[in-house]
C-alpha cells in the first residue's frame, strides 16, 4: 500500500498564495507522476497540475502562469504553489500518486479563497 498525505491548505483572500505539499510513503518502488486535482463545492474533481517522473509538467489552462508544480524526487513529495488566488480556486485539493501497482490518493485539502 501507498500513503499519500497533503497539507497547507487553508483560508487565504483573494490575491494571496498557499503552498500544498503532498508526501508518499509505503510500498512504492517507483513513482510514475504525480499531480494534484481539485473538487469546487458542487463539482465535479478536475486535474489541476501533473508532474511526471521526469520532471515534465502540465497545468490547466485556468491556473497557468498563477499555480507551478513541483516535487522533491529524494523526498517523494510534490508541490503546488499557488499564487494571486481567486475565489474560483476554492475547492477541496487532492494528491495522486501513480506508482506501478495502481493510483492513490489523499484525503484532501481544503483551500479557500475569499475575503
Amino acid at each position: 500500500q501507498v500513503q499519500v498525505v497533503e497539507s497547507g491548505g487553508g483560508l487565504v483572500q483573494p490575491g494571496g498564495s498557499l503552498r500544498l505539499s503532498c508526501a508518499a510513503s509505503g510500498s512504492i518502488y517507483r513513482i510514475n507522476s504525480m499531480g494534484w486535482y481539485r473538487q469546487p463545492p458542487g463539482k465535479q474533481r478536475e486535474s489541476v497540475a501533473i508532474i511526471t517522473s521526469g520532471g515534465t509538467t502540465n497545468h490547466v489552462d485556468s491556473v497557468k502562469g498563477r499555480f507551478t508544480i513541483s516535487r522533491d524526487n529524494t523526498k517523494n513529495t510534490v508541490y503546488l504553489q499557488m499564487n494571486s488566488l481567486k475565489p474560483e480556486d476554492t475547492a477541496v485539493y487532492y494528491c495522486n500518486v501513480k506508482v506501478v501497482i495502481g493510483d492513490f490518493w489523499g484525503q484532501g485539502t481544503q483551500v479557500t479563497v475569499s475575503s
